[in-house]
This record gives structure tokens, sequence and C-alpha cells, in this order.
């Protein structure tokens, strides 16, 4: 049974995750757009033999992308759904929907799931990485991706959403070595958030952080009224700690050492550096902070 929802991806070079991505919405989705990148590989191939409708746009950041895709593709299901090329239906989620979406409530207009993370084949359970909640499906119209650099959700303007049972797994068939360049190039956007409310580069339409909100807003108060005034370099080392050993990550065995250092220690503190060598070189002037991240990162902003 095939239900009225249009699933939107974004890929470059995903030829190695494309296929389980596609193959975990195949019969169930009435419309599938995938939103390339200029892909080098046979990512474009694999999309359109499983029937999905390719356009190319240039890349900037995901939600960039995200609201040009919201903006171009001629959706005409009444749903849409926001899926990551690593990312595929359980079948216990695409039978929930089935049951579900039909029956829903008229001011139901969003939908949030579960997200289940695997690193090296392992499910990481533990220190606060399960369940992480999503707002992945909503009313057409209803709905953008809101505009920051990292860390972006998806913001209902009207109705209200419900959550399901089931989940959404994200499992990358790449390597190591692909990993840790893709969260450098994490970093570097996630210092531009960072530095944002400082310098103010952007006037992000962003959904607020909320003490008292949903998951990620509860996330988003901690790291803008918390984190972001620890010290360079020691805020890291506290966060791993919270994840590892306050909510056990350490349960989740050799690939949870690995994915909790990697993920909650490695790349904060990657980030932190790279605040750090923006203010000895470029100092804490915003246009030649601007600068430098023009110069040297090749981003504008």
């Amino acid at each position: 049974m095939k239900l009225p929802i249009a699933i939107i991806i974004m890929t470059r070079n995903e030829e190695k995750n494309i296929e389980s991505c596609l193959r975990s919405v195949q019969g169930f989705a009435d419309e599938v757009f995938v939103i390339d990148s200029h892909s080098t590989d046979r990512t474009v191939e694999l999309a359109r033999s499983f029937g999905a409708v390719v356009f190319e746009n240039e890349w900037v950041n995901y939600a960039t992308q995200f609201n040009w895709a919201l903006s171009h593709v001629p959706i005409r299901s009444s749903w849409v759904m926001r899926l990551d090329a690593d990312e595929h239906l359980t079948p216990e989620l695409r039978q929930e929907l089935v049951d579900v979406l039909p029956r829903l409530d008229n001011d139901v207009t969003g939908i949030s799931i579960k997200r289940r993370v695997y690193f090296m084949h392992r499910w990481i359970k533990h220190g606060g990485y399960y369940p992480i909640w999503l707002l992945r499906i909503w009313k057409r119209g209803c709905g953008h991706c809101e505009v920051r650099w990292m860390d972006e959700h998806i913001d209902l303007t009207c109705g209200r959403s419900i959550s399901l049972k089931h989940d959404i797994v994200e499992e990358n068939a790449k390597n190591l070595h692909w990993w840790i360049g893709k969260h450098n190039d994490y970093a570097t956007r996630e210092v531009i958030d960072l530095l944002n409310p400082r310098y103010h580069f952007f006037d992000y339409a962003a959904i607020p952080g909320s003490l008292y909100g949903t998951q990620h807003q509860r996330i988003r108060w901690f790291k803008e009224h918390v984190y972001i005034h620890l010290p360079l370099f020691v805020r890291p080392a506290f966060y791993f700690m919270y994840r590892y050993f306050i909510r056990l990550g350490f349960l989740d065995g050799t690939e949870g050492l690995m994915w909790h250092f990697l993920q909650g220690f490695w790349y904060r503190f990657l980030v932190d550096a790279k605040i750090f060598e923006i203010y000895r070189k470029a100092g804490y002037g915003r246009e030649r902070i601007r600068q430098f991240l023009r110069d040297e990162y090749h981003i504008t902003i």
C-alpha cells in the first residue's frame, strides 16, 4: 500500500548507502525525490533505478538544500518526509505508518520518530543517543527546515505533532576515514553556530531552545545557556564524561568507546581548536572572522 508521502533525500556520493535507504521506502511512498549535489559515483544511477526522481542543485548547507527542495520540487503528496541517505525505515515503522497515517486527526500536522544510530554495526543504545526524537514527517505546507549551519531541525509552522513507536535506523556503510572527514566539515559548521550568538553573522529563524520544550529544544537550551559559556577545551572533557560515564555510554562496548570518544570528545575538541585558531589568527572582530572563514575555510557568511 502506497501512502501519500513525498520522501526527500539529500545526496552526494552515497552509492554505498542509497540502495538500503531507497529499498526501505520502495512500494511505500507515493513520491521519492533525491536532491543530488553533483555526485561523481553511481548515486544518481542507483536512485533512478529505484524510481526516484533526481534533481541537481549546488550544495551550500543542509538547511539551504532542503528548503530549496521544498520550493522547487513538484510535490503532489499530502505529507512530506525527510530521510537521510544513510537512514532506512524499519519494517515495523512502515507498518505503523500504514496503520496510523490514514486515521490521524485533522489538527495533526507533524510526526516525530525515534532514530536508532549504529556505529561499526553496533547499536549505540547508551550515552543519551537513544532514543533521539526527530520531527521527520509533516503535512505539505506546514513545515520547513530551520536555517542553521548545523543541528538543523524541521520547524512545524501549524498544527500539532504526535510520536510513533518504531524507529528510523541510521547506519552509514562508509569507513572511518570518511567519518573523520565528514566530522571535520561538521566541526567548521558547528563553529559558525557557536560563534553566531556573539557575532550575529546570521539572523537565524530557528526553533528556540527551551528547558521545558521538546528533546532537541532542551539540548539547544543547554548548549546556548551552559555549554558555550564553558572554557575552551574543558567543555569537551565534561561532555565526554557526561555521555560515557553518567549516561552509561561504556555499556556500548568497544564500538561504543570509539563512538563516544570520537563524537563526544574528539569532535567537540576539534570545534574548540578551530575556534582557538580563528581567535589566534583573526582576532575577535566580526569582519576579520568572516574574512578568515572565507579565505581559510572557503565559507562565505
